[in-house]
């Protein structure tokens, strides 16, 4: 599989790509841990269907100290006893964040003040924030079909 076109090679891209990076490193700057941002950054990434962010970021993970075992029931984390209540909130926030257009009201009430039990106002800001980072990286890469599997840890710097 090729991508459409050399988007991370193209200077519109790059102006873009330069705002949505200084999002993301707000975010990864902030109070919201690390082992949190990369659960959703993996969630939503499976979601969109996108494997280039989900090889990214599950390499990313490992690489922090993730274990295979939670890396790999990411997707079913419902049923997986290896989740703390703090981050089976945020990947349930991230999942109603991602599906908005399938979901009346979007978030309900209900996900959101669970999700308020675990964070603070500045996290849950974060939280917020990096759900709407790592979609919009889902969906440049889906829909230029970015090619998955050669990412390196670190390669973005």
């Amino acid at each position: 599989m090729e991508s459409r076109l050399n988007y991370f090679g193209n200077p519109l891209a790059a102006k873009v790509l330069k705002h949505i990076n200084s999002a993301g490193k707000a975010v990864s700057d902030s109070a919201l841990p690390a082992v949190i941002q990369e659960l959703v950054k993996i969630r939503a990434s499976q979601i969109n269907g996108c494997g280039f962010c989900t090889d990214m970021h599950t390499k990313d993970a490992a690489l922090a100290g993730e274990t295979p075992q939670r890396l790999n029931l990411v997707a079913a984390w419902r049923e997986a006893t290896v989740f703390t209540e703090a981050e089976r909130a945020a990947l349930e926030l991230t999942e109603q964040g991602t599906r908005i257009a399938d979901a009346t009201g979007g978030v309900t009430d209900a996900v959101w003040a669970n999700a308020a039990k675990h964070f603070d106002e500045e996290e849950l800001v974060a939280l917020i924030s990096l759900i709407a980072v790592i979609n919009a990286y889902n969906r440049i890469n889906v829909i230029n079909q970015q090619p998955a599997g050669d990412y390196q840890p670190g390669q973005f710097g």
